[in-house]
């Protein structure tokens, strides 16, 4: 959970906005959200009796992914090739006008698009 909130709080910009135990599932749920308060809030959940966690294959997959709007992709993927975050997809254009977009991972291998929007 620790890792998580790291993660998402320092390389996404999310603020952590509560944190709690859940005693019935001997879990911890946290909840994070922009700093603006605008977009949806990110729940996490640890269950400590799970002995693992894989992510199924790519085609296997039911979640797909979470996406991020970002405002400048280089810096963006400057800061987490820093922090050694896996860049599954380089930044890329959608098309010819389309936005620009990359493909990252979160520690526990979750995919994440980044999309710029100036």
């Amino acid at each position: 959970m620790d890792r998580s909130i790291d993660f998402y709080s320092r390389l996404t910009g999310l603020k952590l906005l509560n944190r709690r135990e859940i005693p019935q599932n001997d879990a911890e749920i946290a909840f994070l959200q922009d700093p603006d308060g605008k977009g949806a809030n990110l729940e996490l959940t640890f269950y400590r009796k799970q002995k693992e966690f894989t992510q199924a294959k790519y085609e296997d997959r039911l979640f797909d992914h979470l996406a991020f709007e970002v405002s400048d992709m280089k810096k963006t993927i400057a800061i987490l090739r820093n922090e050694k975050v896996t860049i599954t997809d380089e930044p890329f254009r959608l098309g010819t006008t389309g936005p620009l977009i990359a493909f990252i991972e979160d520690p526990d291998g979750t995919l994440i698009e980044l999309i710029e929007r100036k």
